[in-house]
């Protein structure tokens, strides 16, 4: 008899994600520090889970139905009235300040993986910063009006001022990113966009975690 087919969460990796295969999984995990992943029974527990967040999931006991959860995701549910679902969502991380930095968007409704950027040397702000521009820069490149989700009040501030007010010491480790980030500011000070920069209501909708596992509350600059 066949084993159960499982899935993989990869929340922490080089590409998080969900995968269908322990080896799709190791592929994400092998030799990134810090990886965070877990193993589910079925996709809808796997989907559930990737909208939440690691230390949420990990120490869950196994559900006592197939299909049926113990938890409340801390993404909700595409139902949810309050929400513009066709849209899309960014968030950042940063592991210390600075430190290693990522940043994502992904479509709010399904979670599906849009682009993802990594820089050895940065911060939180940043990452959220940047990670509006190219949604910004990629929705004007397509047309489209696509409403755009961050729970970074910072980096909407610094996107209405077309200004990335960040601290971070400009030297030979930053210079590419601090490079990065005068590019977006240009781009923003001669383009315009339709796109709503929305506030994800953290306390109402809960953690907007996409996948990003690295930063702490107060690692910011």
């Amino acid at each position: 008899m066949a084993d159960k087919k499982k899935f993989y969460v990869v929340w922490q990796g080089h590409n998080p994600g969900i995968y269908d295969s322990w080896d799709k999984c190791q592929q994400q995990i092998k030799n990134y520090p810090n990886a965070k992943y877990k193993s589910f029974g079925n996709r809808e527990e796997a989907d559930i889970a990737f909208g939440g967040n690691y230390a949420q999931h990990i120490q869950l006991k196994a559900p006592s139905k197939p299909g049926s959860t113990s938890f409340k995701p801390s993404i909700p549910q595409s139902s949810n009235p309050s929400i513009v679902w066709d849209s899309i969502s960014v968030d950042a991380a940063c592991s210390g300040n600075p430190g290693v930095m990522e940043y994502q968007g992904v479509e709010t409704r399904t979670k599906t993986l849009i682009f993802h950027q990594k820089h050895p040397l940065g911060t939180n702000n940043i990452g959220e910063f940047l990670a509006i521009v190219h949604a910004l820069a990629m929705f004007h490149q397509q047309g489209k009006d696509t409403p755009i989700y961050t729970d970074s009040r910072t980096a909407m501030g610094w996107i209405k001022q077309k200004v990335c007010k960040t601290k971070l010491v400009r030297n030979a480790k930053t210079e590419n990113l601090h490079q990065i980030i005068a590019r977006a500011e240009n781009w923003l000070k001669t383009h315009t966009y339709k796109n709503p920069i929305l506030k994800w209501e953290t306390e109402d909708w809960g953690r907007l975690r996409l996948t990003l596992e690295g930063s702490e509350e107060g690692l910011k600059d």
